[in-house]
C-alpha cells in the first residue's frame, strides 16, 4: 500500500487496525518470501495469506526462496504443504531454479560439478539458463579454477568466454591475456587455440597483453611464437599499443624480439609517433636508442616531433631534437612543429621550440606563419611569445592576409590589442585591398571595429570594387557596426564602382533598419547609380516591400525617372510585384509613364505574363491601346508569350483586336508564331482579321507556315485565310515551309489548294526550295504536283552560276574600297530568296545588367517590320560562306540543320526568329567573392593535418 492509500485511511477511522485486501497480503506474502523475512512470513500465513499464491510469471513463495537461498524459509513451505513439483510458465520447479541459483550446501553448484567432470554439454546448457559462473565454494574456488586444475582445456574456454548473462566477449586465450592468467593461457596454448587468434576487432592475444602491460603474459606469448609484427585493424602491431600505453618493459621486451620499429599504422603512424604524442618519456627514449626514426612521417607529414608539440610533451621534445630530428620540418601542408604548437596553445613546447632556434616565420601552404595560427586561434599567450622571439608582424599571405587581419575577422580582441601596440598597421591592405575593419565589418566583430577606429584606421578605406566597411555593414545588415561607423564619421555618400552608395546597397538587400539608420544620418534618398536608379528603384527592383515601404514614408519621389527613363512602377511590374504595384498605385504614381521606348506598366506585365498585375493596372484605368515607339501595344506583348488570360482582359477592355505597330504587324501575327491558338481564338472573336499583311507582306498564315505551327495552320485555313497570298518577294505559304522542312504543314497546304506552280520574284517554285534544302522527302511531293519545270538539274545549275557570279561581283568590288557596290542588294536579294524568314516583333527583349532591368530602347529590327537595313553592308566572307553552302547543298533553313551560325544569318536575314530570354539578374557586388577570406585563407581550419591529427586515446577502442 502506498503512503497515500495509507494516510487516507487513517483519515477515515485512525482507531481501527488497517484492513489487507487479498491482492494485497498475497504480493507481501511473495515479497516476505523472497527477502527471507520468515517472521513477516508466518505473520502473513497467520492472518490468511494463500501459500499457493503465485505472480504474474508463475512464481509461487517456494520458486522465490529457492532462487534466492532462503533454507529455513522453504522448509516452512514444504512442512505447510506447498507442493514442491509446481512448473513456472518457463517450465521450471523449485529444485531447477536451486540448482542453476547455485544453491547447494557447501557452495558445490551444478556448474561447479558439471566444470569438475568436463560435462561440456551441461555446462553450455547451465550458463545458457544463467548459471552464474562466478559463485564460488565455500573454500573460494570457481567453476573455471577446477576445470584449469583438472585440465579440461574446452571447459576453461567456454567458461572464460562467457560471463554471467551467457554473453561471448573476448576469446579465452584473449581474457587470459587480459587478466595476466599464464595458467589458463598454457593449458588453451597447449590444445588447440592459435596464439595468434584474433578477436573481432583483429586483435590477437599479444595486442592485449602489450595494452594492459601484462610482462608474463607477453614472455609467454612470445615464447610460444606470437608473431610481434601481427598487424591488427588500422595496421596497428603489439609495439604500438604498448608504445601508446607507456608500457616501458613491454616495449623492452618487445624490441629484444626483434620488433619492427618502423611499422605503420594505416595513417603512417609509427611506435616513435605514438610514444611522443602521449608523452611517454622513458619509451621515446628506448625507441631512440634502438635506431627508430626520429624523422619518420605520416601520410599528412607529420614527424613525432610534430605529435609530440601537439601533446605539449616538452621532455619529449627535448629528447627527439637532441637525437637530431629537424626543428623546422614539415607536413605536406608546409606545418613546422612551431605551427601545431601554436595552433594547440601549447606554450611548453612552444618554447622549446623557439629555444632550439626554430624558424619563428615559417610559412605554411597557404601562408599562415605561427602568428597568423596563433591569432586565428586566440593564443595570446603564443603570440606574445612569438612578438617576443621576432615574428614579423605584418607578414601576409598569398593574399594579403596579416595576423591583424586575421585577428580582427576572428574577433579575438585582445590580440589585436596587442598586434596594434606592437605596431601592426591597422590599414594595411589585402591583395583586394580590404583593411582589418574591412573584415572585422564583415564578421559582425564590434569591439574590433571600435578598437581599429579608436587607433587610427581609415573608415572609409576603399578596397577593389571601391567598397567600404560601411558598404559591408550596409550589405550584411550588421546594426550595430552601422552605428559605430556613422557615429566615427563614415561618409555615406561614397559610391562603389558599380556606383552603388550604402543605401542603394541596404536597399537592394532589404535592410530596413540600415536604410532608416541611413537616412537618420541625412542620406541622400534621391541618390542615382550611373543607369540613374534611386534607392527606391533597386528597392522595388528587388521587391524589398517593406524597404520600399520605408523609403517613401521618408519622402523618397515614385515617379524618378532612371535614364532609360524607367520609374519604381516599371519595375513593379517587371517582377511581377503585386503588393508593390499596388503600392505605388496608391501614391498615385503616373500609371501610363512611358520608358524610354515607349513602354507602360502594362506593356511590361504583359510581356512578362503576370494576369494579377495586369488586372491591377486595368482596374487602376492604364491605357490597354498605348502605344510604344515602334507602335507595339500591350495586346502584341499578350499575343507573343501567348497568355490567352491576359489577351482575354485587354479586349474586355477594349484593346484594338487589329492595331498594328509601324511595320504591320498585329497581335494575330505573334499569335500565329507562338502557335497559340486559344489567343487566336479570342482575336477573331474581338474581330480580328485573318490576313492582314505587314509591309514586307507577310500574313499570320505566313508566319505560322515558316515557323512550322501546324495547330495554327489548320486553324486559320478552318478560319477561312486565303492559303495563296504571297508577300513582297511573292513567296506563298509553300516556299516558307518547304525552305523550313516542315513536310506535315507543306501536305495540310496541298490539301487547302495551295498552289505548287507559283515562282517567286526570283523565279524558285516550292519544290526547287525543297531540292536545294536536301528536304528529298517534300521535294518528291511538290515535284509530282509541279507542272511549271520541265528540266530540274537544267535550273539549279543556272541558279548557281547566278550566285557565284554576284558572289564575284562582290568580292571584285570588296578588293577595290572594302566596301559593297551597287550588287550587294542583289546579292541580299537573292540569299535572301533561299533564306527567307518572316518577321518577329523583337523590341520587346529585355536585358537586365547588374544595376537595373533593360532599358527597353535598344529595338532588333525584323522583316515583318517595314525595313530599310536591307542595304546594310554584308561581309564579303559571309558571302562566300552563303554561296559554299549553296553550291554544297547545305541544309540552312532548318534551326537543327544550319552549317551557319545564328549570327551570321542575322546578318543578313530580315529578322531574329526567336525572342531572347532576360539575362540573369546580378547584383551590385558580383564580383565580390564575400566568403572567400575564410576559403582561401583557411580561416575555418588551418589545416587538415593539425584537425584531424589522429586520437590516440581512441586507438583502442575495439581492445
Amino acid at each position: 500500500m502506498s503512503s497515500t492509500d495509507k494516510g487516507s485511511f487513517l483519515d477515515q477511522d485512525s482507531h481501527k487496525p488497517p484492513v489487507i485486501r487479498p491482492n494485497d497480503i498475497g504480493q507481501s506474502f511473495l515479497r516476505a518470501a523472497r527477502s527471507g523475512n520468515l517472521n513477516k512470513l508466518l505473520d502473513l500465513i497467520s492472518k490468511g495469506a494463500d501459500i499457493h499464491t503465485t505472480n504474474s510469471n508463475g512464481l509461487n513463495a517456494l520458486h522465490l526462496t529457492a532462487k534466492e537461498g532462503h533454507y529455513e524459509i522453504a522448509k516452512v513451505l514444504l512442512e505447510r504443504g506447498v507442493d514442491p513439483q509446481v512448473i513456472t510458465k518457463k517450465g521450471n520447479i523449485p529444485l531447477h531454479i536451486a540448482s542453476l541459483a547455485g544453491q547447494i550446501e557447501n557452495g558445490f553448484t551444478p556448474l561447479y560439478m558439471a566444470a569438475q567432470e568436463n560435462h561440456l554439454e551441461v555446462v553450455k546448457l547451465l550458463l545458457a539458463n544463467g548459471a552464474n559462473p562466478t559463485l564460488t565454494t565455500d573454500d573460494g574456488f570457481t567453476p573455471l579454477a577446477v576445470a584449469l586444475q583438472q585440465g579440461h582445456e574446452r571447459t576453461v574456454t567456454l567458461l572464460l568466454e562467457s560471463h554471467s548473462r551467457g554473453k561471448v566477449c573476448l576469446p579465452a586465450l584473449h581474457i587470459a591475456a587480459k587478466k595476466d592468467d599464464v595458467k589458463a593461457a598454457n593449458l588453451l596454448l597447449n590444445g588447440e587455440i592459435s596464439v595468434d587468434h584474433q578477436s573481432a576487432s583483429g586483435f590477437t592475444p599479444l595486442h592485449i597483453a602489450s595494452h594492459y602491460g601484462n610482462i608474463n603474459m607477453c614472455q609467454l606469448l612470445i615464447s610460444r611464437g606470437s608473431n610481434i609484427n601481427f598487424q591488427a585493424k588500422n595496421n596497428i602491431t603489439p609495439l604500438h599499443v604498448a608504445a601508446k600505453w607507456g608500457n616501458t618493459q613491454v616495449v623492452e621486451i618487445l624490441i629484444r624480439a626483434d620488433a619492427e620499429l618502423e611499422c605503420r599504422t594505416r595513417d603512417g603512424l609509427t611506435p616513435l609517433h605514438c610514444a611522443a604524442r602521449s608523452g611517454h618519456v622513458s619509451c621515446v627514449k628506448l625507441l631512440l636508442v634502438a635506431n627508430a626514426q626520429h624523422s619518420a612521417k605520416t601520410r599528412n607529414g607529420l614527424t613525432p616531433l610534430h605529435v609530440a608539440a601537439q601533446g605539449d610533451h616538452a621532455d619529449c621534445i627535448h629528447l627527439l631534437l637532441h637525437a637530431g630530428a629537424n626543428v623546422d620540418d614539415i607536413t605536406v601542408d608546409c606545418l613546422t612543429p612551431l605551427h601545431i604548437a601554436a595552433h594547440c596553445g601549447n606554450l611548453k613546447a612552444a618554447k622549446v621550440l623557439l629555444q632550439f632556434g626554430c624558424d619563428v616565420n615559417a610559412r605554411a601552404l597557404n601562408g599562415f606563419t605561427p602568428l597568423h595560427v596563433a591569432a586565428k586561434k586566440n593564443r595570446s599567450k603564443i603570440v606574445e611569445l612569438l612578438l617576443k622571439h621576432g615574428a614579423s608582424i605584418e607578414s601576409s599571405t598569398e593574399t594579403g592576409l596579416t595576423p591583424l587581419h586575421v585577428a580582427a575577422f576572428m574577433g579575438h580582441v585582445s590580440i589585436v590589442l596587442m598586434l596594434i601596440q606592437h605596431g601592426a598597421s591597422p590599414d594595411s591592405p589585402t591583395m583586394r585591398q580590404e583593411t582589418a575593419l574591412h573584415l572585422a565589418t564583415r564578421a559582425n566583430q564590434e569591439e574590433c571595429v571600435r578598437i581599429l577606429l579608436r587607433h587610427g584606421a581609415e573608415i572609409d578605406s576603399k578596397s577593389r570594387g571601391d567598397v567600404t566597411p560601411l558598404h559591408i555593414a550596409a550589405r550584411m545588415g550588421q546594426v550595430n557596426v552601422m552605428e559605430i561607423l556613422l557615429q566615427h564619421g563614415a561618409n555615406w555618400r561614397l559610391a562603389s564602382k558599380d556606383s552603388y552608395t550604402a543605401l542603394h546597397i541596404a536597399a537592394k538587400e532589404d535592410q530596413v533598419e540600415i536604410v532608416r539608420m541611413l537616412l537618420d544620418a541625412d542620406a541622400d534618398i534621391s541618390v542615382k547609380t550611373k543607369a540613374g536608379f534611386t534607392p527606391l528603384h533597386v528597392a522595388v527592383k528587388y521587391s524589398n516591400t517593406n524597404v520600399a515601404q520605408a523609403l517613401m514614408d521618408r519622402g523618397a519621389k515614385i515617379d524618378m525617372e532612371s535614364k532609360s527613363r524607367l520609374r519604381p512602377i516599371h519595375l513593379a511590374a517587371h517582377y511581377g510585384s503585386i503588393e508593390l504595384v499596388s503600392i505605388l498605385l496608391k501614391h498615385n504614381c503616373e500609371i501610363n509613364c512611358q520608358a524610354k521606348n515607349g513602354f507602360t506598366p502594362l506593356h511590361i506585365a504583359c510581356l512578362r505574363g503576370f494576369p494579377k498585375v495586369v488586372e491591377m493596372l486595368i482596374h487602376n484605368s492604364a491605357n490597354v491601346n498605348a502605344q510604344s515607339v515602334n507602335g507595339f501595344r500591350p495586346l502584341h506583348l499578350a499575343a507573343q508569350v501567348g497568355s490567352a488570360p491576359i489577351s482575354s482582359m485587354l479586349l474586355l477592355a477594349q484593346a484594338e483586336s487589329n492595331a498594328a505597330s509601324k511595320n504591320g504587324v498585329t497581335a494575330m501575327h505573334l499569335a500565329a508564331q507562338e502557335d497559340s491558338v486559344e489567343v487566336a481564338k479570342l482575336l477573331v472573336k474581338h474581330g480580328a482579321k485573318l490576313d492582314p499583311h505587314t509591309k514586307a507582306g507577310y500574313t499570320p498564315l505566313h508566319t505560322a507556315c515558316h515557323f512550322g505551327q501546324v495547330h495554327m495552320v489548320r486553324y486559320l485555313l478552318s478560319q477561312g485565310a486565303d492559303v495563296n497570298l504571297r508577300n513582297i518577294r511573292e513567296s506563298n505559304c509553300l516556299h516558307l515551309a518547304a525552305q523550313q522542312g516542315h513536310s506535315q504543314i507543306v501536305y495540310v497546304l496541298l490539301e487547302a489548294k495551295c498552289d505548287p506552280n507559283v515562282r517567286n520574284k526570283y523565279s524558285w517554285t516550292p519544290a526547287h526550295i525543297a531540292k536545294k534544302q536536301h528536304y528529298l522527302n517534300i521535294f518528291e511531293a511538290l515535284r509530282q504536283v509541279t507542272d511549271c519545270v520541265t528540266n530540274w538539274e537544267e535550273e539549279t545549275s543556272l541558279m548557281l552560276k547566278q550566285v557565284e557570279q554576284i558572289y564575284a561581283e562582290a568580292a571584285a568590288s570588296q578588293n577595290k574600297k572594302h566596301e559593297l557596290p551597287m550588287s550587294r542588294n542583289l546579292v541580299r536579294q537573292h540569299l535572301g530568296a533561299e533564306l527567307e524568314r518572316p518577321d518577329l516583333m523583337a523590341e520587346h527583349m529585355v536585358t537586365d545588367t547588374e544595376e537595373e532591368i533593360g532599358d527597353y530602347t535598344m529595338l532588333p529590327g525584323s522583316p515583318l517590320f517595314a525595313r530599310t537595313a536591307v542595304d546594310s553592308q554584308m561581309e564579303p566572307n559571309l558571302v562566300q560562306a552563303v554561296v559554299q553552302n549553296l553550291s554544297h547543298g547545305i541544309h540552312v533553313g532548318d534551326a537543327s540543320q544550319r552549317a551557319l551560325s545564328e549570327e551570321q544569318l542575322d546578318s543578313f536575314s530580315e529578322m531574329h526568329p526567336m525572342m531572347s530570354a532576360p539575362p540573369k539578374v546580378r547584383g551590385p557586388f558580383s564580383n565580390m567573392k564575400w566568403s572567400s577570406f575564410g576559403r582561401e585563407d583557411k580561416l575555418s581550419t588551418i589545416s587538415d593535418s593539425i584537425e584531424t591529427i589522429i586520437d590516440f586515446t581512441a586507438i583502442l577502442a575495439a581492445v
